[in-house]
């Protein structure tokens, strides 16, 4: 099996896992940016296999200068997403909506790890 085997390249910003919707930014960014070892990163998603992840970073380390250009393109678009999302009123209203529903939920559960009830 070639290396090349394991990908599916469906545009130049569109790289996955042969059989799975998982991108090589997924496993490359746990790697390079979080430091997980490949066993951390297969346990992390359990559909990919230890090879698959393997093949993964061997092919980073083979095309590092266009991998890691790849990356960079990813990292900027998730960046300008999060940047529109929160320039956008009703997201902004939604994740205060969140938040504070989130806080509520933690005081409640908080309070009854406590043993007191609320009627």
């Amino acid at each position: 099996m070639h290396l090349e085997d394991y990908f599916d390249v469906l545009g130049p910003d569109d790289i996955r896992i042969r059989g799975h919707r998982i991108g090589i930014e997924t496993v490359l960014y746990e790697y390079i940016h979080r430091s997980q070892s490949p066993e951390q990163i297969a346990a992390q998603f359990p559909t990919l296999s230890l090879e698959e992840v393997y093949a993964t970073i061997l092919y980073y380390l083979r095309n590092r200068e266009t991998v890691s250009a790849y990356l960079a393109d990813w990292l900027e678009h998730g960046e300008q997403a999060r940047a529109a999302q929160d320039a956008d009123p009703a997201i902004r209203a939604g994740r205060q909506r969140l938040r504070r529903a989130r806080e509520e939920h933690n005081a409640r559960a908080g309070t009854a790890a406590a043993g007191v009830t609320h009627p």
